[in-house]
């Protein structure tokens, strides 16, 4: 059992937590608890820690064997550990890469670009109820937070395993391919001069969304093919950018099934 706080592997894991840097340079990313580890594709798991308070009570031994791991005392989680209640097991899982193409696969892809979101908990709340509507794929403007972020990570709940994602170091000219491809791309926006609900959807198209302060930049706001709005009563002006995103997916993915 590893109990030392100054082990080399304890702070590099440590490090990794906090640092994006550090999660660039080694290709990895952390996840901690039950779900996460039974979810994460055995392959890409490069490290397991748990505690031995967690090994003797788990029900997922066969699956820890496969992948290795290393017992480590309380004292000692604590210290690689993001949250304030840990379960008891984090693993260092190995990084995706994935390619424009990859998202274009399909036929008419439904895909979600995000221009400097800041907020980690709002785009793994995208992630997330994404894989739930059948998006396709995230793409993401270089400012947009780390995907990688821990916080990010709790929030897909395990959907950054499954849905395709990149960072696009040119975001305006990926948006031209796109519109190249006869995919459409809809601004969410305050400017928006039609409702969500009355767009057709059922071709390829992407939804725009910016930060949570400012929106979408004149430049990348000025590249889609039409703004849209979301209908507001009271005296609210505009919503969440992980709730916006929610109802424009799942509207797109409502009208594929008409």
């Amino acid at each position: 059992m590893l109990t030392s706080l100054n082990n080399t592997r304890i702070k590099r894991v440590a490090e990794l937590s906090k640092k994006a840097d550090a999660r660039k340079a080694d290709d990895v990313f952390i996840v901690e608890g039950i779900k996460m580890f039974q979810e994460a594709p055995t392959e890409r798991i490069r490290e397991c820690y748990v505690t031995e308070a967690f090994f003797d009570k788990c029900g997922c031994r066969e699956k820890l064997e496969k992948c290795g791991y290393e017992l480590v005392s309380e004292a000692v989680f604590h210290k690689i550990s993001d949250t304030r209640t840990p379960q008891g097991i984090l693993c260092v899982v190995r990084q995706y890469h994935y390619q424009l193409e990859t998202l274009l696969q399909k036929e008419a892809p439904l895909l979600v670009i995000l221009e400097g979101l800041q907020d980690p908990g709002n785009l793994g709340t995208i992630v997330r109820t994404g894989e739930g509507a059948g998006i396709d794929g995230v793409i993401m403007s270089k400012n947009t937070v780390d995907i990688y972020n821990p916080k990010t990570i709790r929030a897909t709940m395990g959907s950054i395993y499954r849905v395709p994602f990149l960072y696009a170091e040119d975001l305006p000219q990926v948006i031209l391919k796109l519109r190249d491809k006869q995919i459409r791309t809809f601004a969410a926006h305050l400017q928006g001069k039609e409702y969500y609900d009355v767009q057709e959807m059922k071709e390829g198209c992407a939804f725009l969304i910016g930060n949570e302060g400012n929106g979408l930049s004149k430049e990348i706001a000025g590249l889609a093919e039409k703004y849209i709005k979301i209908p507001m009563l009271g005296q609210v002006e505009s919503l969440n950018a992980a709730v916006a995103a929610a109802i424009l997916m799942y509207e797109a993915a409502a009208k594929r099934r008409a």
